[in-house]
């Protein structure tokens, strides 16, 4: 694997494990009534955040987990089990009135404050699980070790990775208000359901990977490994 194969595949995953399309209902229930100037400055800050957060881990990652003498395996586990609570969250009716701000409408005119208000509100669970899970701290954890190998090359590859995903996902939420109405209020609630229900499936997922992890031959490899490489 050179640098470009490196970045063009670190990139894919990110954008696939960000998932700001399927997240586009919940940043839009969560900006209900503020003015695109305010969801701009929402959606940069929580992109900004998103940048900074996996090119941290890009760099200190693995030896961070190593330091605190966490597994790999315990990280997916935790992780799995948060998002199984927020998964199981997005299934209630009431879950986009959590994210609703009332205050939204009061003052178009306050960008900086609305933002700070909305992003303080976010980073969880919002930005942290539901954007940055498991799958994508590890995802960039595993491709950091490739970027090694590779040297500053591979290095370059994953942050232009990170910030190519991040400036993706600040477009598509850039799109929230069209895509919004187009959808209408059931299909953004029929949507975060749906998304609840793949987030469940996803982190019964990461638990029984982290368990085949952390006791070898406690499940069958197509359980822990459900889609083998050049399988289907």
């Amino acid at each position: 694997m050179d640098a470009v194969d490196l970045g063009v595949n670190l990139f894919v995953a990110l954008f696939a494990l960000l998932d700001p399309i399927g997240n586009i209902p919940i940043f839009a229930a969560a900006t209900a009534g503020a003015t695109m100037r305010q969801r701009l400055s929402v959606s940069a800050l929580i992109c900004l955040f998103i940048a900074a957060f996996l090119a941290f881990f890009f760099f200190t990652g693995l030896g961070l987990l190593q330091f605190f003498g966490i597994s790999l395996a315990a990280f997916r586990i935790a992780g799995g089990i948060l998002l199984l609570l927020l998964g199981l969250d997005m299934t209630r009716e009431d879950f986009l009135t959590m994210f609703a701000d009332a205050d939204a409408a009061k003052d178009a005119a306050d960008v900086r404050g609305y933002a700070r208000r909305r992003f303080k509100r976010l980073i969880v669970p919002f930005a942290m699980p539901l954007l940055i899970g498991p799958g994508a701290i590890s995802t960039i954890i595993i491709q950091a070790g490739e970027a090694q190998k590779i040297g500053a090359a591979g290095t370059a590859a994953g942050m232009v990775a990170i910030g190519l995903a991040s400036l993706a996902t600040f477009v598509v939420f850039t799109l929230t208000g069209p895509i919004s109405r187009l959808i209408g209020e059931v299909g953004m609630a029929i949507v975060v359901r749906v998304l609840g229900l793949i987030l469940c499936a996803l982190a019964i997922q990461f638990i029984l990977a982290g368990l085949g992890e952390a006791i070898p031959g406690m499940f069958a490899g197509s359980v822990t490994s459900p889609y083998p490489a050049g399988g289907h």
